[in-house]
């Protein structure tokens, strides 16, 4: 056995979750066991037309489904849990997590109707949990959202440390500071590789803790005692949500939570016991209008603009119980994620087009490391290779230069991509292949039903819209009997381009005569010249490449 440990090396394939934000899922594989710590979803790019989510391709896991033990989940947001019901129906195996992110979990599986059909199991900080031959310690840190943990990855090749996504906060508003003793107690052991979390890598200096936010918030609601506050966060930011009840007592305010997401979890968060909220100070939306406004706050989502979130709703006046009026005080409580910025500021322009008062700097502080506190866990897990996570490409390369500057030699920092094989022992780490990875995307209630081929008709008849060439022809003597029609959409508009349509009508049946005069009656190459014809007179008079869909029928 022991020669046989020697042999063996360790992989780390990450399946998701390199050079973007989102999407976060790492197989370790070890002889016959493989370990998935987290399973997350991106959000669409603009390109992604009528997408609603984005989810890893987990070909590789399918095709070692008898390896595989359970998935191994640092905390309960979206881009590290929200794939599991999809990914789950293939892949059925014992989920491991926290309280507060298996209580998350649990409810997303319910809506999927997968409950009784998952196994999970609650871990505490500090405990182990053995699967084949990996075991997984749960170690306390903190995040923008309750019980994040990080990870030591106990294998006979070597000790792996995952920070997940995490800030050290020392004086965290609810529960412990990030266990750092721990981390030194396992880096004074050895550790083989530290993955460590670089959404802030850019960033000097240390991260704020969350408890400043609170003093913003008391400060806020001083200076606007007579004014109406309606507050924009993340939904899983239930730190901030307390925070933001604290501040309410204080100065005898009610609350009204408005927004799908963020009623979930905040009853989730009430129910388990991570939010405090004093008896009489939630109400329902519908009884705003029984208190007047200084005495009423609202928490709500769409703090990134999402356009069918509570406050965007509320901006563009279609928000059915929440009418934004003169002297309204809107407070962000949130940077914009990368992309969103555009969106924000369409919301925030609505606001102020209303009368609303808006604030939107200072009251956010990032759940993620900046440079000090990277370092810090550097120097205390002392590892010897350094393999940077969670991050768009330009986020690892700032990790892998802070690496660099402790002293970690070149040659052992790996700024992998996704589907890249890293295999690691004491002796020797390097990257021997690829597996297959990849985005599936899911549209309404199909998953991975849309391609490349169908986003890229999305994306032509957005671009050019579409002409539908409608005729019927003879059965036998392959006569046209009827039409050639045109019916356009998101082309031109066909009442003031009438003669451009006559046109088009004339190419098409000169195209067809053409055809039929030389005896050619297969559907397939009328269809062809029916296109070529009509595209090419289409592009020289317009400039245009519409979508030409030819429909022939018999009588």
């Amino acid at each position: 056995m022991k020669g046989k440990e020697n042999t063996s090396k360790l992989k780390i394939i990450p399946l998701g979750g390199l050079e973007e934000i989102g999407m976060n899922i790492t197989a370790f594989e070890y002889e016959d066991s493989i370990v998935v710590v987290d399973c997350g979803l991106a959000f669409p790019d603009d390109d992604m037309l009528g997408i609603d989510l984005v989810i890893p391709d987990i070909t590789y896991l399918k095709q070692n489904i008898r390896k595989v033990k359970g998935f191994v989940i640092t905390h309960g947001h979206e881009d590290h849990i929200g794939a599991l019901p999809y990914v789950l129906r293939e892949i059925n195996v014992p989920i491991y997590a926290t309280k507060l992110t298996i209580g998350l979990i649990s409810h997303k599986l319910e809506e999927h109707n997968m409950l009784k059909s998952t196994k999970m199991k609650t871990i505490r900080f500090g405990q182990s949990i053995n699967l084949g031959h990996f075991r997984i310690e749960f170690i306390k840190t903190n995040h923008s959202i309750q019980d994040a943990a990080a990870l030591a990855i106990y294998s006979p090749a070597g000790t792996i440390v995952h920070t997940g996504d995490f800030k050290v906060d020392y004086t965290p508003v609810f529960g412990d500071a990030i266990d750092l003793q721990r981390f030194a107690e396992i880096g004074k052991k050895g550790v083989l590789a530290l993955m460590c979390d670089s959404t802030n890598a850019e960033r000097p200096g240390y991260t704020m803790s969350e408890r400043t936010v609170g003093r913003t918030f008391d400060q806020i609601f001083s200076e606007h005692r007579n004014q109406r506050l309606i507050i924009a966060t993340f939904a899983s930011n239930v730190d901030r949500v307390q925070q933001i009840i604290n501040s309410a007592c204080k100065f005898g305010r009610k609350v009204v939570v408005e927004g799908r997401s963020m009623v979930n979890i905040i009853s989730i968060a009430q129910e388990l016991g991570y939010l405090n909220v004093p008896q009489n100070t939630l109400i329902d939306i519908n009884q705003m209008r029984n208190y007047p406004d200084s005495q009423m706050v609202l928490v709500t989502t769409g703090s990134q603009g999402e356009s069918m979130a509570a406050l965007s709703r509320m901006a563009a006046d279609i928000h059915k119980k929440v009418t934004i009026k003169t002297g309204d005080l809107i407070v962000f409580s949130s940077h914009p994620i990368p992309g969103n910025e555009k969106a924000v500021s369409n919301v925030i322009n609505e606001l102020y087009e209303k009368g609303a008062e808006v604030i939107f700097q200072d009251v956010h502080v990032s759940g993620h490391a900046c440079q000090e506190d990277i370092k810090l866990i550097y120097s205390l897990v002392k590892p010897k290779y350094a393999i940077p996570v969670h991050g768009e490409y330009r986020h690892l390369i700032a990790q892998k230069n802070l690496a660099l500057q402790l002293g970690i030699p070149k040659e052992n920092i790996f700024v992998m991509k996704t589907g890249d094989v890293l295999e690691l022992d004491q002796k020797s780490a390097k990257v021997t292949g690829k597996v297959e990875t990849g985005e599936i995307m899911v549209d309404g209630l199909g998953v991975g039903d849309v391609g490349n081929i169908v986003l890229r008709d999305r994306q032509h008849l957005s671009e050019d819209g579409i002409l539908i060439v409608v005729l019927t022809l003879e059965k036998y003597g392959r006569q046209l009997l009827a039409g050639p029609d045109i019916v356009s959409r998101g082309f031109v508009y066909v009442r003031e381009s009438e003669d451009l349509m006559d046109e088009a009508r004339l190419i098409v049946e000169d195209a067809l005569n053409d055809c039929l005069e030389h005896h050619i009656t297969d559907w397939g190459k009328l269809k062809s010249a029916i296109k070529d014809s009509l595209g090419s007179f289409v592009w020289k008079r317009t400039q245009r490449n519409p979508m030409i869909l030819p429909i022939i029928m018999e009588a």
